[in-house]
C-alpha cells in the first residue's frame, strides 16, 4: 500500500526547518557546533566531531550517513531524495566547496574513510558508486553512474531511459583535475588517472592511465620493482 504523497512533505518538514534556521549561521558564531548537535535528528546517522560549514544544502537527509571527523565545506549539495537510497561518508572524509552528490531511486553512494573530494566535483547516480579509502579526487572531476539510451533516432533521448551499471574506485586512487569516470567502470587499487582523462573501461590495479579515452601507460608495480632492483 502506497503512502499518501503528503506524508513525504511532512517527513521533510523538520529537515527544511532545521537547515533553514541553522544552515547559514557562520562557523565563527558556533554555527558548526549547532549544526553538528541539532542536525542529528534529521540524518540517518551523524556522528560526533563533524564539521559542516555554513551554506551546505541537504536534501533527503534521512538517507545520509556521516561518520566521525568528516569535513563538509561551503556550497556542497548532498541529495539523497528517492526510495531506497544511501549516501555514506566514512570517517575523516573531506568534501570541499561546491561538490554536488546526488541520487535517484535505488542508489548507494559510498565514500570510504579518509578520502578527499576536491572542489566542484560532481558525483551522480542513479547507479551505485563506491569510492574506497584514502582516495584523492581532484577538482572538477565527474563520476557518472548512468548512461542515456539513444538507439531510436525518432524518439527524444531523454525519453529513451537509462542504463545503470555502477562505478567502483578502489582504495588509494588519485584522480587528477577534470577526470571523468563513466558508468560501468572499475578503477583498480592504487591507480593514478591523469588530468583531463575520460575513463570508459576498467583500469587494472596500480596503473597510470591518461588520455581520452583513458589508456594505461605504465604500471606502478613494475616501477617499484625496478627501483628496488
Amino acid at each position: 500500500m502506497k503512502k499518501p504523497k503528503f506524508s513525504a512533505k511532512i517527513q521533510r518538514f523538520p529537515e527544511i526547518l532545521l537547515t533553514t534556521l541553522l544552515g547559514d549561521i557562520p562557523a565563527i558564531a558556533l554555527g558548526a557546533k549547532l549544526r553538528n548537535l541539532l542536525y542529528r535528528s534529521i540524518f540517518a546517522r551523524l556522528d560526533s566531531q563533524v564539521y559542516i560549514q555554513n551554506g551546505v544544502e541537504f536534501l533527503g537527509s534521512n538517507s545520509i550517513e556521516i561518520c566521525k571527523q568528516v569535513f563538509i565545506f561551503k556550497g556542497v549539495r548532498l541529495d539523497g531524495r528517492g526510495e531506497n537510497n544511501q549516501i555514506y561518508l566514512g570517517n575523516k572524509v573531506a568534501i570541499e566547496r561546491n561538490v554536488d552528490i546526488g541520487c535517484l531511486d535505488g542508489t548507494s553512494i559510498y565514500i570510504d574513510d579518509e578520502t578527499f573530494i576536491g572542489p566542484n566535483v560532481c558525483i551522480a547516480g542513479p547507479g551505485n558508486i563506491k569510492i574506497g579509502k584514502h582516495c584523492m579526487i581532484a577538482s572538477h572531476c565527474g563520476i557518472y553512474a548512468n548512461n542515456h539510451t539513444f538507439t531510436n533516432p525518432l524518439e527524444p533521448i531523454r525519453n529513451q531511459g537509462i542504463t545503470r551499471q555502477g562505478i567502483v574506485i578502489e582504495d588509494d586512487c588519485w584522480l587528477g583535475h577534470g577526470v571523468s569516470v563513466l558508468d560501468g567502470v572499475t578503477i583498480g587499487q592504487g591507480s593514478v588517472i591523469g588530468a583531463g582523462a575520460v575513463v570508459t573501461k576498467d583500469i587494472p590495479p596500480f596503473s597510470v592511465a591518461v588520455g581520452i579515452p583513458a589508456k594505461v601507460i605504465k604500471s606502478r608495480v613494475s616501477e617499484e620493482i625496478g627501483m628496488r632492483g
